[in-house]
This record gives structure tokens, C-alpha cells and sequence, in this order.
């Protein structure tokens, strides 16, 4: 399937669908939103770089009171809607980039694996620690890619993700879930 995809977007020069993709990150928050509901029970959360929505429908699954996505990929955003629907919950998809965003109406933010460069890690954690500073709780997915900060994280538990050796170098990865510290006041 993933050499399909890929001749057919090298015929009609079209970027990678990296969205289309469940990442090790996103599935260790979805999981842990399933297995941890009363971190978004009747929360409003934000999936935040939601891909195909993922996150987003096990937040809802979890009894968030409302759920939103922010991923910048038009073709991402039609895919969130009809898994949404397929899986039966109600998604808002965010329309522009909410990096941008200096209001803060999420209670929850959740994120998976998003540390993969530095210009977006840098870019989407300043944003991350600036709503955790308005009171938002971040919940961040990550299976150990490079740009994940050393320090300012808890952990609150790890999965085993079986990966397909086309996306990954390996045919599983533990995926950490962890929160933003709070800075000491």
C-alpha cells in the first residue's frame, strides 16, 4: 500500500499523506485517553497536529464535553471528519493554524509525536508551555524522536506501538506519554 501511495503521488507531484499515518505518538495518547479517561471527562480538548483524528475520537470516546482538531492539511481535515463520523462522535476541526492562536479555550491539549524537527518542536512547544501557562493540561505522545525536550516533562506511562518498517526503523516502539511540568511558583 505504501509504494502505491507513494508512486501515485510521484506521478501527480503530490506531497507524502504523513497524516494519513497512525504514529507511534498519537496511538500512545489515544490509548492512554481510553485507558485514563478522567484526564478529558466532560474537558474541552484540542487534538493539536491531529492527522486523521486519532486523539481526537478517543477523547470524545473518553466523554470530553467538546472536541476539536488543529491540522493544517486540508485533505487531513476531510479524513478527520469521516472518521469522526465513522466512529461515531462529533470533532470541530479547527480552520488555520492555532499556533498562531493567542486565546486559550482548551482545557486540554493533547499532541503526539511532534518533536520530529527542530523548527516545529520549538515552535510547537513554546505554544504548548504558553497554554499550559493559562491553565491548559498537555498531554504530549512521543516514541523518543530527537527534538523531545531532556527535561520539563512527567511521564505518565508508555506503550509498546507495533510500526510498519515503511514509516519506522523498527517493528514496534515504546511511545512515551507525558504532561508539562508546571513551573515551580
Amino acid at each position: 500500500m505504501w509504494q502505491a501511495t507513494e508512486d501515485f503521488l510521484t506521478r501527480h507531484n503530490l506531497p507524502p499523506p504523513y497524516w494519513a499515518f497512525a504514529w507511534a505518538g498519537g496511538q500512545a495518547v489515544a490509548r492512554f485517553l481510553l485507558d485514563n479517561p478522567e484526564w478529558v471527562a466532560g474537558k474541552s480538548v484540542l487534538d493539536f497536529a491531529a492527522g486523521s483524528g486519532l486523539v481526537a475520537i478517543a477523547a470524545a470516546k473518553a466523554g470530553a464535553a467538546k472536541v476539536e482538531t488543529a491540522e493544517i492539511d486540508p485533505m487531513a481535515n476531510a479524513a478527520i471528519a469521516l472518521n469522526a463520523a465513522a466512529n461515531g462522535v462529533a470533532v470541530t476541526i479547527w480552520d488555520g493554524d492555532v499556533l498562531d492562536q493567542t486565546d486559550m479555550p482548551w482545557d486540554v491539549i493533547a499532541a503526539g509525536d511532534v518533536c520530529y524537527e527542530r523548527p516545529m518542536a520549538e515552535r510547537v512547544l513554546a505554544w504548548l508551555k504558553r497554554c499550559r501557562d493559562k491553565g491548559a493540561t498537555i498531554i504530549l505522545g512521543d516514541p523518543g524522536r530527537t527534538y523531545l525536550p531532556g527535561s520539563g516533562l512527567v511521564r505518565l506511562g508508555s506503550y509498546t506501538i507495533p510500526c510498519s518498517l515503511e514509516l519506522e526503523d523498527r517493528t514496534s516502539r515504546e511511545a512515551a506519554v507525558y504532561t508539562l511540568e508546571r513551573p515551580a511558583e
